[in-house]
């Protein structure tokens, strides 16, 4: 772990944290300006773990897409070529407001949590999934390993191991 450090406010003029908010003195290790620890539980997930999961949510959409819709989901233009998304924008929201995981962060042993230690709720479950499925806010990442979807809505993506 760390220890809370210094008083922002002694931090120059135009610095990005509000006014008498404390940082860590070092952040030794991803995770640690937020307060998560080095390693196991509770840490910050891997890009590999984060990249895994969303492939199995990706492939488990186009499987189940496919048993509800046909073939068409891959092969033809229109409304058919959409299913998948929305098959993963459900599977994805409903999985991570129930469990705090989508299915291929189940499987990854990977979740979302809310840096106040909050339930995540519907609201920021159904957000974070549409903002994955425009993928630019997901693509922009910030400091801690955290996409801008994580930022925005004020989430981290832990390991559960």
């Amino acid at each position: 772990m760390f220890q809370w450090g210094y008083e922002v406010n002694r931090w120059h003029q135009g610095s990005r944290y509000p006014r008498g908010v404390t940082v860590p003195a070092t952040a030794d290790y991803p995770g640690a300006s937020i307060g998560l620890p080095e390693s196991g539980r509770g840490s910050l997930a891997s890009w590999f773990a984060r990249i895994a999961a969303l492939i199995l949510d990706w492939g488990a959409s186009m499987l189940v897409a496919t048993f509800l819709f046909g073939d068409g989901v891959i092969r033809e233009a229109g409304w058919k070529s959409w299913m998948i998304l929305a098959v993963f924008f459900v599977q994805s929201a409903v999985l991570t407001a129930l469990t705090g995981s989508s299915f291929g962060q189940l499987l990854a042993r990977i979740g979302v949590h809310r840096l106040d230690g909050k339930a995540l709720g519907w609201g920021r479950a159904l957000a974070r999934a549409a903002m994955i499925c425009l993928v630019l806010p997901t693509v922009v990442i910030g400091a801690e390993r955290r996409a801008m979807n994580d930022l925005v809505l004020g989430t981290v993506v832990i390991n559960r191991r």
